[in-house]
């Protein structure tokens, strides 16, 4: 099991930014109950200046994660591809999110 969890830790490398840490744990929980690994983080005040909390996720599971985020009405800010570095994180790509 040692194995799985480092390999699912690995490929988190999309980031859901939130309004508020409410959201941002709601949203962990949902994922994780729907199968889906996902960790919350410190989230990068350059991508959203409005939580400091911030979740990694299989960026490749993206459309799962919205979908099950939606149907529970997890409020998002928005929904970004990252690349994992040793000095910090940074955007590669951003999704737009509307509801």
């Amino acid at each position: 099991m040692g194995g799985r969890r480092q390999r699912s830790r690995k490929n988190m490398d999309g980031l859901i930014s939130f309004f508020g840490s409410y959201h941002a744990m709601r949203a962990e929980t949902v994922l994780k109950r729907g199968g889906l690994p996902a960790k919350l983080i410190a989230g990068p005040r350059d991508l959203s200046p409005n939580c400091g909390v911030a979740l990694r996720f299989e960026y490749a599971q993206r459309e799962r994660a919205l979908g099950l985020l939606d149907e529970q009405r997890v409020r998002i800010d928005g929904v970004h591809r990252f690349v994992p570095r040793t000095d910090g994180w940074r955007s590669t790509e951003v999704v737009p999110w509307r509801r």
